[in-house]
């Protein structure tokens, strides 16, 4: 597969080897093989690896299938894509209510990855996980397209670099903004759910913003800081004011889980574009 970056325009002047093992985190071994190989080009000439890059300069690699390993999906059905963006790089899709976001087992077939890979199996591509979401929520989900760009993405996900704003419907009134900051752990009578625990919990922030009151529900926005397992679900039931329709931490029914992942903000990480993506329609 050949890629091909023109270089932004606050682009750093270092060398190419810096540029592919400290910005682009080419492993070491893949480093090699496009050395030996004579496989990358500036500007359309062959380079070498002391050599400087800077802005604007158009840099190409040549990557062997055999570089990476890749772990096979099945493929699913392309239909169940809903794209919110896509790039020769990054795919961001809408995830439905009730769809894991990947397999468990290797026989699975019906999750966002397998539907992914379907959609993108004519481009001759493989999607790669880099988050997910709960099966009971739906919204934006950011998959790579190929393993090149993969640990770059991984990187920006543990800098908190990927800003990820949900939408949530909870019972009861909330009357203003909050910041919730309770350690969350494992339940030990359930091994399906997450507790507030104060001694030997995680750390987990959800920043909460009131965006509309009806009766006896509120709409909310919230953002993490962390990343913790149910964390939203989790630090809202802990306040008196679990989501609407969770099947874990509350005991009314309703149809779905009322959270979605309705908006994704990223630097793209090639081109430095900043991208602002949203789930449509989202929950009101």
């Amino acid at each position: 597969m050949e890629y091909t970056m023109i270089l932004p325009a606050d682009q750093s002047t270092m060398t190419l080897r810096e540029l592919l093992e400290n910005e682009w985190l080419v492993p070491r071994k893949v480093r090699h093989f496009l050395r030996i190989r004579k496989a990358v080009q500036i500007n359309d000439q062959p380079a070498m690896f002391h050599q400087t890059i800077t802005a604007g300069d158009k840099v190409t690699l040549v990557i062997e299938d055999s570089d990476y390993t890749h772990q096979p999906v099945l493929l699913g059905a392309h239909e169940q894509v809903s794209v919110c963006y896509e790039d020769d790089h990054l795919i961001i899709v809408n995830k439905p209510v009730g769809m894991k976001t990947h397999p468990n087992q290797p026989n699975e077939q019906d999750t966002l990855l397998n539907h992914v890979a379907a959609y993108l199996a004519p481009e001759n591509m493989q999607p790669y996980v880099v988050h997910r979401l709960d099966k009971e929520t739906s919204g934006v989900v950011l998959f790579a397209k190929n393993p090149f760009v993969l640990p770059i993405l991984g990187r920006m996900l543990e800098q908190k670099q990927l800003y990820r704003r949900y939408q949530a419907v909870v019972w009861g009134k909330i009357d203003k903004d909050q910041t919730i900051n309770k350690k969350i752990g494992r339940d030990r009578h359930d091994r399906r759910k997450r507790v507030i625990d104060p001694r030997n919990g995680k750390s987990a922030i959800t920043h909460v913003t009131v965006a509309q009151n009806h009766g006896t529900r509120t709409n909310v926005y919230c953002v993490l800081d962390t990343g913790r397992t149910h964390q939203i679900r989790v630090h809202l039931a802990s306040i008196g004011h679990p989501i609407v329709g969770d099947p874990l931490y509350q005991q009314r029914t309703a149809p779905r889980l009322m959270l979605h992942g309705y908006e994704m903000h990223l630097v793209h990480p090639f081109t430095k574009e900043h991208l602002v993506v949203h789930a449509e329609p989202g929950l009101w």
